[in-house]
């Protein structure tokens, strides 16, 4: 059953994108549809990550998409938002995959790796030859980053790492891990790693049981005396700010992706109101509870689509904020997530099935809205900015 994806475009925003910019998300909307969304619906009551895509995905530059060189695809920043836009509107775990590939695994090697780390990893990850995974957050310290335990010790002519990661996507399938531990010889700064998953004392297991995300592979990481060469550190690497750099990148993203969750929520909910009909044989679109939805819904997601584009362009221009991306991330997965519940009170008892993608987008969207820093994180983060005074 289901709808097949109308344009959600109230303002006309498509009147502003370049041809280019149009391009992208036209061949990112294809690929979703052709591709994804036959079977998303299946992946997601199994539980599985659809890898067959991964090649695909390679060839039409969306790992990496908005870095330069190396085999990346060289986008703007507002076409990168575009591809992550469409991949959420087929799925917020799907696109959470690229996220990680592009966000958190690819521009920290472009931006604090060596020359050879970036020739070895980046063109073979641009293809999906190879895919990352990103290791900052532990089983006991999520938004304190900085209570990490995870160590690493200068030995000889190397490291040697200890320590566990939880809720890392893509950890089980991952060639390669960016993984983040403070360094005991070096007073215990925070610097980054690549850690070939293939070395002795490294393992993954994946998380089961969940309720979210469920087409997204996440993964416990274990690091017992990993033993790496000098050469694995990531060289630009020191502090926090390493790390939160790259979240920044994720958080970007994750911004134009709620936004295509709700758009399909929207979508979905409005060609069902306008075909489903209740009381003298009227369509229920023409009652005015209903009607009062969609407006807050499509009200919402044009000022999420401004929200977006807008930082995007500041982005582009080099003059973005991180209190920017904050204020993008947490107000668009709110706003999606409200979408989904009343999109699902608009389908009534059929928004619960899988024959609609509603429940599923609101599923993941509780993650989402958790993921890449809470929303109350991020009302912390906006808070320190507009008054200067630090709540955490």
């Amino acid at each position: 059953m289901g709808f097949k994806f109308q344009n959600v475009d109230f303002l006309h925003l498509d009147a502003g994108f370049s041809e280019d910019e149009l391009l992208v998300r036209k061949t990112a909307r294809g690929f979703v549809d052709d591709n994804l969304v036959p079977i998303i619906e299946e992946c997601f009551r199994e539980g599985r990550f659809p890898r067959e895509l991964i090649p695909t995905m390679g060839e039409l530059g969306f790992f990496g998409a908005n870095l330069e060189g190396y085999g990346c695809a060289g986008m703007s920043n507002v076409e990168y938002g575009l591809v992550m836009q469409e991949l959420e509107r087929g799925d917020s775990g799907f696109r959470s995959f690229v996220s990680v590939q592009s966000a958190l695994v690819m521009y920290p090697i472009y931006t604090f790796g060596s020359d050879e780390q970036k020739n070895t990893w980046l063109p073979a990850l641009a293809k999906g030859e190879k895919l990352g995974c990103f290791g900052l957050t532990e089983p006991g310290f999520g938004s304190n980053p900085g209570g990490m335990t995870t160590t690493a010790r200068k030995s000889g002519d190397g490291y040697i790492l200890n320590g566990e990661k939880m809720w890392i996507t893509s950890g089980s399938i991952a060639d390669v891990a960016v993984i983040w531990a403070k360094v005991e010889n070096e007073d215990n700064r925070v610097r980054g790693f690549l850690v070939e998953t293939d070395r002795p004392g490294f393992s993954a297991k994946d998380v089961h049981g969940k309720w979210s995300l469920r087409a997204s592979i996440t993964s416990g990481l274990s690091l017992v005396d990993v033993h790496i060469p000098a050469s694995n550190l990531l060289p630009g690497t020191g502090g926090l700010k390493s790390p939160l750099m790259c979240l920044n990148q994720a958080r970007y993203g994750i911004s134009w992706g709620a936004i295509g969750a709700a758009m399909d929520c929207y979508s979905t909910a409005l060609q069902y109101a306008q075909t489903r009909k209740q009381f003298h044989n009227q369509p229920i679109a023409s009652h005015q509870l209903i009607q009062e939805k969609l407006v807050w819904m499509i009200s919402e997601i044009s000022k999420a689509q401004l929200l977006s584009l807008h930082v995007g362009r500041l982005k582009d221009a080099g003059k973005v904020g991180h209190e920017h991306i904050s204020l993008a991330k947490r107000n668009n997965v709110w706003m999606a997530l409200e979408t989904a519940r009343m999109a699902r009170d608009i389908l009534g008892a059929n928004g619960i099935t899988d024959d609609y993608p509603i429940m599923r987008h609101s599923m993941n969207l509780e993650s989402v809205k958790t993921y890449e820093g809470t929303h109350d994180i991020h009302a912390l983060i906006l808070g320190h900015s507009i008054t200067g005074i630090a709540a955490y």
